[in-house]
């Protein structure tokens, strides 16, 4: 009893928890990267489907014109969320080879989507609200970038 007693001690000390805590945090980045690797490949899986229908069934070989700007833009935009999944897995890798949060890559990342979120952006259904939104993200994580990178060095 005295022994069962001990160990439950042992396991309720700050360093054994902590220990444990970190065993959990590593299982949830292990899942985290796996989901991200399933979504990846369906990111480019959809790419791939949307470009081979949009030549093969839109005429873009005969017609180039077929080839529209509104048809640019979805692959800029699906090319970009393939893009931010890799930034995405990148930060989980990391977080697992340095046990913490990359600031630098995160920010990188986030640039990213903004930059999606402008060259996708429909004027016709937005505000001008939105846009003045996306600007000032921009300039804040841009300014943040200066500052982690300048930090660095």
């Amino acid at each position: 009893m005295r022994n069962f007693l001990r160990s439950i001690a042992r396991w309720g000390s700050d360093e054994s928890f902590l220990m444990g805590v970190k065993k959990v945090e590593t299982l949830a980045a292990k899942v985290m990267s796996i989901a991200m690797v399933v979504i990846i490949l369906v990111a480019v899986a959809e790419l791939c489907l949307f470009i081979g229908q949009e030549i093969l069934f839109s005429n873009a070989l005969v017609d180039p014109d077929r080839f529209s700007t509104v048809t640019l833009i979805k692959v800029f935009g699906l090319f970009l969320n393939v893009l931010i999944a890799l930034e995405v897995m990148e930060n989980i890798t990391a977080y697992l080879k340095k046990h913490g949060v990359q600031l630098e890559l995160v920010i990188v990342t986030s640039l990213t989507a903004v930059a999606r979120k402008i060259i996708i952006f429909d004027f016709s259904k937005s505000s001008g609200n939105e846009l003045m939104a996306l600007a000032i993200a921009i300039l804040t994580l841009s300014l943040s970038y200066w500052i982690v990178r300048r930090g660095a060095h």
